[in-house]
């Protein structure tokens, strides 16, 4: 398992008050060896006015669930910080209603520099949006 400190998704879920992940309704619901798995409703929230799922929607579903995965790899996630520092998206299907699945696994896991590719299926399993996030991780400054 790659992931430090036993996260589990209701531990995940507890940290997001007050945040847009908990606008956007983003719940984490798995956390696996090598990836996590978070689920966002396609509703008002998240839809653009052509009634389709907003693509910086999935790109705010994609960011964090990259920027967690960095936080969760570290040994001291309350000494360090984790950053997304570059974001692409490719929506290649739309979504219309119900939720749409992200999963983050890693490409590469730096002391500083991690890659995490992002999967975001609907709720027919058809890939929606393929996303690959930059984080940068630094020791806070106290």
């Amino acid at each position: 398992m790659i992931w430090k400190n036993n996260p589990t998704p209701e531990g995940i879920n507890g940290f997001h008050s007050n945040t847009l992940v908990n606008h956007l309704d983003i719940k984490f619901i798995e956390v696996g060896d090598d990836f996590l798995r978070a689920s966002m409703p396609v509703d008002h929230r998240t839809k653009q006015p052509y009634g389709l799922l907003h693509g910086g929607a999935s790109a705010a579903l994609a960011e964090t669930m990259g920027s967690v995965a960095s936080v969760l790899i570290q040994d001291n996630p309350l000494q360090t910080h984790s950053v997304g520092i570059e974001i692409n998206a490719n929506h290649v299907k739309s979504a219309k209603g119900g939720e749409v699945i992200g999963t983050v696994r890693p490409i590469k896991i730096g002391r500083t520099i991690q890659v995490w590719n992002i999967e975001i299926h609907n709720e027919a399993g058809e890939l929606c949006c393929v996303s690959r996030l930059t984080t940068l991780t630094k020791k806070m400054k106290i």
